[in-house]
């Protein structure tokens, strides 16, 4: 199992943050190992909506299909399956007037065969945990407007 956990803040306000990264969709301009992200149902963004979500990790793309299970004003779930692992991206906020603490929280369950990558695959999630401190901000920033 690989677990990352990260926190930034957002020079953005909560509702407006919480939105944006609603929609999975976006994951395209801020997940740095994200290729594509599209959605694959219609309608209002609600708990089991549902994404297509193709990342790359070093040089293989994987496939995952992942849904929504949580939407609070302060916290968004997102589970994200295939054939060889489980991804449970947790984000939470935090309220900070003109700003939001985002804690962002991965955790990567593998099967199968794929457990025997676990211990290198937690050096990779690991960097691209340091990467998504500056590019999710640097995302929400640009296309949410300020307060």
């Amino acid at each position: 199992m690989v677990h990352v956990v990260r926190s930034m803040t957002v020079n953005r306000p909560l509702g407006p943050v919480v939105a944006y990264l609603a929609d999975f969709s976006n994951a395209l301009e801020w997940d740095p190992g994200t290729r594509e992200c599209t959605r694959q149902d219609q309608g209002p963004l609600q708990v089991g909506s549902l994404w297509h979500n193709v990342s790359e990790l070093r040089g293989r793309r994987t496939s995952l299909t992942y849904r929504l299970t949580r939407m609070d004003p302060n916290r968004l779930t997102f589970v994200g399956t295939n054939d060889t692992a489980t991804s449970i991206d947790d984000i939470t906020f935090k309220d900070q007037g003109a700003t939001t603490l985002v804690v962002y929280e991965a955790t990567v369950t593998f099967n199968g065969f794929a457990k025997l990558a676990d211990p290198l695959l937690r050096r990779v999630f690991e960097g691209l945990g340091d990467e998504l401190v500056h590019s999710l901000p640097a995302a929400v920033e640009a296309r949410v407007t300020p307060a």
